[in-house]
């Protein structure tokens, strides 16, 4: 397979539509800034109608693809990739709370240009509200599990590929040109451009978290197998490298999957079953992360960090939105554009930032889901007692495939 150029890759784009954007903005006139903030409105309207889509496209098909490997160890399974992404959220919440007030940002919010009303007007609407979508697709789910519909079984596994080609073939499309748009009106209205040593900060504040994260993982699975962890965590090395390469858990999957083999103390079946689930429901890093940027987003366009009970809601939403996430460059974020929206109350500049630093991010947020996936099949090897070489379990080598 042909190697895909760093030139080609999303992040690039990403980078070159932010760079774009700032020059443009830092230079343009009343006439420039105004052809360019009427085609962040329409490019943001754009996305916001397919949000609804996408929460359709993708929480109803999981939930009716339960049924194809239904049973404890995938119910433990997910309440455990939930618990993850919910903890890691809180934790991250936590160290928001502290850590970004001392971060001296927002300072210029409400200086700079004043972008002139435009009389171009065209707005789209979504054709359903966000936690209408929501609550349409679970019951729609459900519903299909109750009836045991092959038609509409077989009918969201195509909406799901069709939304995944709609997210892949038009949101990913237009994201760079709607990141320069943005980043040309912000750099107009001079909000952003000196925060941008802020980015680089929770960057690396939100990777020292994924490591925090790993740790606790890997650390709980050991106490709960009974076994030093070490002898999972030690073979993720080339997993968790390629993944920050791919940007991708699916892409990864099959590194993933050969470096738990190594291990001698994963039950193979519970191995092989759990670490493809964990490849699509265990997001713990993306979520982590995109909890601490929402924060640093509010603070840094809206003046203020986010309500706490406004987060508590928005993360315990989050975890579920994750676990249906599109195998996407920034998918976390993707599917849950609608929270962003809805919960927090960020309008199109804020997304589009979100966006933006979430995506120049997202290979070591996928680095963590993808490490932490060996801590919970730990885990579940130990819930279940099928630790090798206890309770008369045979020790396995590693090399059973």
């Amino acid at each position: 397979m042909k190697k895909k150029s760093f030139f080609n890759s999303l992040i690039f784009k990403l980078l070159l539509g932010i760079i774009v954007g700032i020059f443009i903005g830092k230079f343009a006139n009343e006439g420039l800034i105004l052809v360019v903030d009427a085609i962040k409105n329409v490019l943001g309207d754009l996305i916001g109608y397919i949000v609804p889509l996408i929460i359709l496209g993708f929480i109803t098909p999981a939930i009716v693809s339960l049924k194809d490997s239904a049973g404890k160890i995938l119910t433990v399974t997910l309440l455990i990739c939930y618990i993850s992404s919910v903890g890691a959220a809180t934790m991250s919440l936590i160290a928001g709370r502290i850590i970004i007030p001392h971060l001296n940002i927002a300072t210029h919010v409400g200086e700079g240009n004043l972008i002139p009303e435009s009389s171009f007007a065209l707005t789209i609407d979504p054709i359903m509200p966000v936690m209408t979508a929501l609550i349409t697709s679970i019951l729609i789910g459900l519903a299909v599990l109750w009836t045991k519909s092959e038609t509409w079984e077989n009918l969201l596994k195509e909406l799901n590929n069709i939304v995944l080609a709609i997210v892949d073939k038009v949101v990913i499309t237009i994201l760079p040109v709607y990141i320069a748009s943005t980043f040309a009106t912000l750099a107009y209205e001079g909000a952003v451009l000196s925060e941008i040593p802020v980015f680089l900060k929770i960057i690396l504040i939100v990777i020292v978290g994924h490591f925090i994260w790993m740790g606790l993982l890997y650390s709980i699975g050991g106490a709960i197998a009974k076994v030093n962890p070490k002898e999972v965590f030690k073979h993720y090395a080339p997993a968790y490298f390629t993944a920050v390469g791919t940007m991708s858990s699916a892409a990864t999957l099959p590194v993933a999957l050969k470096c738990a083999r190594k291990s001698k103390v994963l039950d193979p079946k519970i191995r092989d079953f759990v670490i493809p689930i964990c490849s699509n429901t265990h997001l713990c890093g993306s979520v982590l992360t995109e909890v601490f940027f929402v924060m640093t987003v509010s603070q840094i366009l809206y003046g203020k960090l986010p309500e706490l009970s406004t987060m508590i809601v928005f993360i315990l939403l989050l975890g579920i939105f994750a676990i249906a996430a599109p195998g996407v460059p920034g998918g976390t974020v993707v599917a849950s554009l609608g929270l962003i929206i809805s919960v927090l109350g960020f309008d199109n500049s804020g997304t589009a930032l979100m966006l933006s630093i979430f995506a120049l991010q997202d290979s070591f947020g996928t680095a963590c889901n993808v490490t932490g996936d060996g801590a919970i099949a730990l885990m579940v090897t130990g819930i279940f007692k099928k630790v090798p070489g206890r309770d008369g379990n045979p020790v396995y080598d590693g090399t059973d495939e």
